[in-house]
């Protein structure tokens, strides 16, 4: 519970933790995400000046890493018992084990704080060490003090008064037996929900693309499609761990976003701890579902992986490169689908899907610099484009979607056709169709009706849809 002024008194100073505490997350997992994420050869550094030391560690990454401190998740709890012991007169003091660049940072934006201690590159102030630096100032049982770590064990031992926030069972079991008053601050704690949308269950839609081999077969062979259901699931949970690893790198760049500040890595609802413990659980079921289909759909799945995750360190800051990656993502299920099931997939059908899909990914990068353009936002730090490549982007997306049903349409009139349709001519009404969905895409785009992901949009929407019954009726017909 957030305490008042009279009930922690007057004059006492009150220390406050920062990672963890003032703000939902960790300012060294986000720094070495971005640092790693932005440069991946980093990585040797990082490991280097870990070898030497924690501290050393923190200023390698504080050296290369910064943020917008003003977007930082800080906790409403927290501010507010700061605010009630500003207003009761307390001094404030801000303690962390972050590096002073971000710690004076913070206390800079926040403007609430008399002093500020942290980690220099030669001494970690952390544990007994911010304890042993809160004894010299303000002696024992001189401060109160609000952490939510065991490491802050050794630091409530001295303090007058216990402030915990996000503490784990253990802690609390510990913290209760030191024997000084002890206020568990509320705070929001990470909901099934929270959950879902972390992972991003709402685009394994995007998944189904493994089905429509099997469907373009007109198959109804049930083991077939046992087998295409297994690897919805395992695809969609390799997907939900690259939406993870994406996040913790973007973290920065989508609290600055209009919309994908509330994610929940981004917003602090989700911790970055959490997430990375997820990652590899996800990898690792989803790894034993697709070895229990084949050593084939292993393969491609991991192909998949590695691309995804090459976009996520790299790809995706290289102009238009960015682009067919993630066209050959979605094409990449497309085959996923025919790999797992043993269904011979035609070349026309590869050649639609990568079209398509890449119109679709032009559009998604145009929504997303319109988005900048509107709201008088600066060009993105995490992508190579500019806020004056709008039309470029558009045309580069209309000329996209027009080839793709050139080729659909260019397979009609294939031998293949007329041996698997009764009524191949009846398929023709699918290219006025295609061609309407796709130009109706960007026209949304272009008069900002679309949200960031294209794909998820045309799974929710209602003409969509209803174009997919349409198209699917159309089918029916012509078999």
């Amino acid at each position: 519970m957030t305490q008042t002024a009279a009930a922690i008194g007057t004059d006492r100073p009150l220390v406050v933790d920062l990672d963890g505490t003032l703000i939902a997350s960790d300012l060294l997992i986000e720094g070495l995400f971005a640092v790693i994420g932005s440069k991946p050869r980093m990585v040797l550094g990082a490991i280097g000046s870990l070898l030497k030391s924690k501290a050393e560690l923190k200023h390698f990454v504080a050296e290369f890493a910064a943020f917008e401190v003003g977007s930082l998740p800080y906790d409403p709890s927290v501010l507010d018992l700061i605010e009630n012991a500003k207003a009761a007169g307390r001094p404030i003091y801000l303690a962390t084990a972050s590096h002073e660049k971000y710690a004076q940072a913070v206390a800079a934006h926040l403007g609430v704080f008399d002093g500020v201690l942290a980690t220099t590159r030669d001494h970690n102030l952390s544990g007994v060490n911010k304890a042993a630096a809160l004894l010299e100032r303000f002696g024992d049982h001189g401060f109160d003090y609000i952490g939510n770590h065991a490491d802050d064990l050794a630091i409530w031992r001295h303090a007058n008064a216990a402030y915990a926030i996000r503490t784990t069972s253990s802690v609390r079991r510990r913290l209760g037996k030191i024997g000084i008053d002890v206020h568990h601050v509320e705070s929001a704690q990470a909901s099934i929900k929270v959950w879902l949308r972390g992972l991003r269950v709402h685009q394994y839609s995007k998944n189904l693309l493994i089905f429509l081999p099997l469907m373009a077969s007109h198959s109804l062979n049930a083991m077939q499609w046992l087998d295409a259901f297994l690897a919805f699931i395992s695809f969609s949970l390799a997907a939900s761990a690259t939406y993870l690893l994406n996040d913790l790198i973007d973290i920065d760049a989508d609290r600055r976003h209009a919309t994908k500040r509330y994610r929940p890595l981004a917003s602090g609802t989700l911790s970055l701890q959490a997430a990375i413990v997820a990652i590899p659980l996800l990898f690792g079921v989803a790894l034993a579902i697709a070895l229990a289909i084949s050593p084939f759909y292993t393969a491609v799945l991991a192909g998949y992986v590695a691309l995804t995750t090459s976009y996520s360190f790299y790809l995706k800051r290289r102009l238009l490169v960015d682009v067919v990656a993630l066209a050959l993502l979605y094409t990449i299920r497309v085959l996923a689908g025919g790999v797992a099931t043993g269904t011979v997939i035609s070349p026309w059908l590869l050649g639609v899907s990568l079209f398509t899909f890449t119109a679709l990914a032009l559009i998604k990068r145009y929504t997303e610099v319109a988005t900048l353009l509107d709201r008088n936002l600066p060009d993105p730090s995490n992508r190579n484009y500019r806020k004056d490549d709008l039309v470029v982007l558009a045309a580069l997306a209309a000329a996209t979607g027009v080839n793709a049903v050139m080729v659909f349409a260019l397979y009609l009139v294939s031998p293949a056709v007329t041996l698997m349709y009764a009524h191949p001519d009846m398929l023709w009404l699918l290219c006025p169709l295609l061609l309407y969905l796709l130009s109706r895409a960007l026209m949304l785009s272009h008069r900002r009706e679309m949200p960031d992901d294209p794909v998820v949009w045309a799974m929710r929407d209602r003409i969509c849809r209803l174009g997919i019954v349409v198209a699917g009726a159309i089918v029916l017909l012509a078999i």
